[in-house]
């Protein structure tokens, strides 16, 4: 999305979700700001924990719906960012 992301991450026990977040958006806005000059992140973020296996599978539709509904493509398929592998071969297995 051009103005915001959505992040599907599996953690385990012992996981540290600030942490991940903060290392997460310091590394990926550093080349950003020296290329742009604009911060890349707002300060926080949105977090929601699906905690059973039946709450993973609408949220992966959610966000692979998301550039259908702001009209930036008209199937998900067509949108270049929605993931790696695992997110195209779902797509193409559909």
């Amino acid at each position: 999305m051009p103005d915001h992301l959505h992040l599907l991450v599996e953690g385990s026990e012992g996981s540290d979700l600030p942490h991940f977040m903060k290392s997460f958006k310091q590394r990926s806005s550093f080349e950003y700001k020296q290329r742009f000059g604009t911060p890349l992140w707002q300060r926080s973020y949105h977090d929601h924990i699906l905690r059973t296996d039946a709450e993973i599978e609408p949220q992966i539709a959610y966000i692979m719906n998301n550039p259908v509904e702001a009209g930036l493509v008209e199937e998900a398929h067509e949108y270049p960012f929605l993931g790696g592998e695992i997110v195209r071969d779902m797509l193409v297995a559909t």
